[in-house]
């Protein structure tokens, strides 16, 4: 896999456009160590060092999990959460109604119950209240009774509602992840990795999702109940039984797939595979997978479904279903969440044609900022998602109210602060509320300041934005000849995942090759059958690309020409029979 070439068989311009390098490249390796063990080139091209390779090959919890007391206020909010349970206190528990928010309350709610507390939840409604607690949401719960409420996946920013809480009595804990201002809400306790004033051991810990934060907290609270003596005749909960809310949640919130994140999902799985949770069995089954749950499923099957309630029906569904303990109100659930699952593809295709017809008519923005009228708010965020992939940019898309302010959504690029973006034009007047992290962020801005907003964003990132254009190449892992492209290969190239963001899966280069068929199946996509000079063949798909550059120049290549094709070696789960394909993601002339 070392090589002094820059790009891999000489591929410096690429169909799409792109250079293909090694990734990792020959920099920073140790020249007197060369692993033929694959699991290890995969794991060292992603920045393993030699001596961390044993750690790294089944991230553990025991190998990864750092010591909860490290992240401010953990321990003043793990001795207050024991308080509630010795006490028996009302608490509840105040998510974000997205897969994050609710796999956060899920594993908090169910955490208590084990401990003999009947915590209650509370998830915003989308249109109706927006993201985060409000003041008025969180007075009435104390008007209800509630003593403490633990908000989780959001409250960083909530500087007024915290201030309403307080007035009226209620002790807040926020565990959360997103970007925080220089100052901080009033709340009892604030436990977030990205506070501006944590010890750089624990920030190094901000590419956590808040389940992740949530599951640390957990921690601190059995270890504070313990040193009370409280497990003294009774059963002390086995928090890794809720692993699997936390890699669902990590997966999801697309959270970067390195440190305690990698043994987080590694370890979830596992506790996933014994379907001890009803509600995630459940919501196996309704998206038809019949084999055990991968990485990738949690990403675009069960999270999909889950999210499906907050975007477009009943915001509580998800944190329903996942506290469950009846079979048959998990299995009715999870139909539902199948069911606006289908609704909500259907909302997103429509909203989706018309933002890209939008920022197709922008020009040279750094940033595609696309705003409509009618735009339903629930899909803004997977549509600035679809827009970010194809435009190789950050975008944000704005639901238009009729009256009053819009409500948007952004997803970035690798090297591009967005979240630190949106509190800057925050802060700078420009927008009526905003926060969020690195790769996402939410906002609310008047319609008459969206041009405003673009100009902004455009100069504080553009410089960002083009570097990292301007650095994008296709990180090749591995290459092979057509007919090495095997489930074989693909089992060795999963043992060095779970992959996802921050730990991308393994791209292969397969070749050289001459094209047997190529045409469009299903929604926009290209499938394609080469042939290697021995006539072993390769069967490949490229996802919605039929209709772009690498579509258009696949169904003219003539069957003469040889080609390179560059993608991820996967299983063919649609047919059921197991063999491997490749997944398109480039490909290049040979001759």
């Amino acid at each position: 896999m070392l090589t002094v070439s820059p790009h891999v068989y000489g591929v410096s311009r690429s169909i799409l456009g792109q250079p293909w390098r090694w990734r990792g490249g020959t920099e920073g390796l140790d020249p007197g160590f060369a692993p033929d063990d694959l699991v290890d080139q995969l794991l060292m091209a992603r920045g393993v060092a030699r001596d961390e390779l044993d750690r790294h090959r089944a991230p553990t919890l025991r190998g990864f999990m750092p010591d909860p007391s490290l992240f401010a206020d953990m321990d003043k909010a793990a001795s207050r959460l024991a308080d509630a349970v010795e006490r028996g206190e009302r608490v509840i528990v105040f998510g974000d109604y997205d897969v994050d928010g609710a796999t956060s309350a899920a594993l908090l709610i169910r955490l208590l119950a084990m401990l003999g507390l009947d915590a209650g939840a509370y998830i915003p409604d989308r249109l109706m209240e927006g993201y985060g607690p409000s003041g008025e949401a969180l007075v009435r719960l104390a008007g209800d009774g509630a003593q403490l409420v633990v908000t989780v996946d959001c409250g960083a920013q909530a500087f007024e509602a915290l201030a309403m809480a307080k007035e009226a009595g209620l002790d807040v804990i926020v565990v959360d992840h997103h970007k925080c201002a220089s100052t901080l809400p009033d709340a009892f306790a604030i436990v977030n990795p990205n506070r501006l004033d944590e010890a750089a051991e624990a920030a190094a810990h901000g590419h956590l999702a808040a389940v992740g934060v949530a599951f640390l907290l957990g921690a601190a609270l059995l270890r504070e109940l313990r040193a009370r003596g409280f497990f003294a005749g009774r059963e002390e909960p086995k928090l890794i039984e809720l692993l699997d809310l936390v890699a669902l949640g990590t997966v999801a919130d697309v959270a970067q797939l390195r440190g305690l994140n990698r043994a987080f999902v590694t370890q979830g799985l596992k506790v996933m595979a014994g379907r001890r949770n009803i509600g995630l069995a459940a919501l196996a089954d309704a998206a038809r997978l019949t084999r055990a749950v991968e990485c990738r499923d949690l990403g675009f099957a069960l999270g999909p479904r889950i999210n499906a309630g907050g975007r477009v029906g009943k915001s509580d569904l998800g944190v329903r279903l996942l506290t469950t303990e009846d079979p048959a109100e998990a299995q009715a659930i999870a139909a539902e969440l199948d069911r606006l699952n289908e609704e909500r593809r259907a909302i997103e295709a429509a909203v989706t044609e018309e933002a890209e017809a939008l920022a197709a008519a922008q020009g040279n923005r750094a940033v595609a900022l696309v705003a409509g009228q009618g735009w339903h708010p629930g899909v803004i965020g997977i549509v600035a998602g679809r827009l970010k992939e194809k435009l190789h940019k950050p975008a944000i898309v704005v639901a238009l109210e009729p009256e009053g302010p819009g409500k948007g959504s952004g997803r970035s690029i690798s090297g591009v602060d967005l979240g630190a973006a949106v509190l800057a034009a925050k802060d700078s007047g420009l927008l009526v509320a905003g926060g969020g992290h690195a790769m996402a962020a939410g906002l609310t801005v008047a319609g008459d300041r969206i041009e405003a907003l673009a100009d902004f964003l455009d100069d504080r990132l553009g410089a960002a934005i083009a570097a990292s254009r301007d650095g994008r190449a296709l990180l090749i892992d591995a290459v092979v000849a057509p007919g090495g492209v095997t489930a074989h290969l693909c089992d060795a190239l999963d043992a060095g995942g779970p992959y996802g963001a921050g730990w991308p899966g393994p791209a292969v280069v397969a070749g050289p090759v001459n094209l047997v068929k190529a045409d469009i199946v299903g929604s926009g996509h290209l499938r394609v059958i080469a042939a290697g000079a021995d006539g072993r063949r390769i069967k490949a798909i490229a996802f919605r690309m039929a209709d772009g550059p690498l579509g258009e120049a696949l169904l003219a290549a003539p069957p003469h020409r040889k080609l390179w094709l560059a993608g991820r070696v996967k299983r063919d789960d649609y047919h059921g029979n197991g063999a491997a394909e490749l997944h398109l993601e480039d490909a290049a002339w040979a001759d």
